[in-house]
Formats: C-alpha cells, structure tokens, sequence
C-alpha cells in the first residue's frame, strides 16, 4: 500500500459537511487518487520541461 495522501479526519469532516458517511475504503481511494493526479501533473510539467508542478498541470 502506498503512503496515505490525504488526512482522514479531514476528509471524513467534509463529508459530514455534505450529511454523508465516509465507508472505510474510501480515504485510501481518495489518496490513492491523489497519488495519480500528482504522477500525471508530474509528468506534464517534465513534458513542459520544467521541475515544478503548477496548478496548470493538475
């Protein structure tokens, strides 16, 4: 398992902000999901010749 992106406590309080449960497996989905947003964004910005992701490469 990959290291957890996101801070579950964060993210279970903002799904209690929209009346909704958060299941078990959903904070690793969303991290995970993270995890290939940054991957793709890194990939743009080398595509684009440079070292740093920019909001435009998310």
């Amino acid at each position: 398992m990959a290291e957890m992106l996101v801070v579950k406590s964060k993210v279970r309080e903002l799904a209690k902000k929209k009346k909704m449960n958060l299941g078990s497996d959903a904070a690793d989905a969303i991290s995970k999901e993270v995890h290939r947003m940054v991957e793709r964004a890194a990939e743009r910005a080398k595509a684009n010749r440079r070292s740093t992701i920019k909001g435009r490469d998310v």
